[in-house]
């Protein structure tokens, strides 16, 4: 399980939160009595835009898709048929429930309205440099991401051996998700980079690998398997991104470190973890390692680890 934040220390995060919803609403202008200068709110417009965007729904539907008070939903709702602007007509597989859907009118007062939009937020971001612009909507979705958790979408995705730059990726996305994840400090980061200059110095290709998981284009999980001894390897460094955990990236990896071992003729393969990453724990389980000895230690701006030897025979 990864270490959850207590309410007590949650503070600074609540005010930089605030702190970013009053300077937001402020830059896009939600604060001005009427949105993008015209009669309607920042909540009229929004039901407005589920209303153009959906085939049809309910009124209970926009509830939850919104989180509104039905009360609320309601009075919108009659102001927009007294506009003109939406349809009601009876479910045909119950006259009890109606369907509601946008008229002509209420579409093009959308589409004026999503247009201006589309205007403000164009001169918002005009001027600001292509890799800021990157960094923005990266900025949003992690945003997004952290708030409202997607479960990871099953699509393809491939292992190859590392080249120029994962290396580098492998040191910083291991000091970023360990730092944030379980409060490692910057000495765990410093280890990693260790581990990967020596890993490159005396690389042996016939005895030692890298892979690099890719998905979409995208760098999601890494791991290694080097030389120990003649006849054993170790395995390390076995990452996988938030974005792609549950999709079995990390037991492939694990997969292929043990058929590139019995393909190289080690006899074992032992591993160093720590006993709180249990999700990496559960894949060496299933993949037949077994736990060999623990130990109390402090580490990384932590006093409360315990690490652990796994270990594999090959046959």
């Amino acid at each position: 399980m990864r270490r959850v934040a207590q309410a007590s220390s949650l503070d600074p995060y609540v005010s930089a939160v605030r702190h970013f919803n009053r300077f937001y609403t402020r830059k896009i202008g939600v604060l001005k009595e009427g949105l993008l200068d015209s009669a309607l709110s920042l909540t009229e417009a929004r039901v407005l835009y589920e209303l153009c965007n959906r085939a049809s729904c309910a009124a209970t539907d926009l509830r939850a898709a919104l989180g509104l008070d039905a009360g609320y939903l309601s009075r919108i709702l009659r102001a927009f048929e007294k506009r003109g602007w939406l349809e009601r007509k009876p479910a045909q597989a119950d006259a009890r429930r109606h369907v509601l859907t946008a008229s002509r009118s209420g579409r093009a007062a959308f589409e004026s309205l999503d247009a201006r939009s589309n205007d403000e937020v164009r001169r918002l971001l005009a001027g600001i440099e292509r890799a800021r612009l990157d960094r923005l909507r990266q900025a949003v979705c992690t945003v997004e991401d952290v708030l409202e958790p997607k479960q990871p979408v099953a699509g393809p995705y491939l292992l190859r051996t590392h080249r120029s730059g994962d290396i580098g990726w492998v040191v910083y996305r291991h000091g970023v998700l360990y730092s944030q994840e379980w409060g490692y400090d910057e000495r765990f980061e410093a280890l990693v980079a260790r581990i990967v200059a020596e890993f490159v110095q005396y690389f042996d290709p016939a005895a030692e690998r890298c892979w690099i998981a890719e998905k979409d284009g995208d760098r999601v999980g890494s791991v290694f398997l080097v030389r120990k001894s003649k006849r054993v390897a170790k395995l390390r460094l076995l990452l996988v991104e938030p974005s792609a955990r549950g999709l079995g990236i990390g037991r492939r990896l694990v997969e292929e470190c043990i058929g590139f071992a019995r393909q190289c003729r080690y006899r074992k393969i032992v591993l160093w973890t720590q006993s709180e990453l249990r999700a990496a724990r559960r894949i060496y389980q299933e993949a037949g390692f077994r736990l060999a000895a623990t130990e109390r230690h402090r580490s990384w701006g932590r006093d409360d680890l315990v690490s652990e030897s796994w270990e594999l025979a090959l046959r």
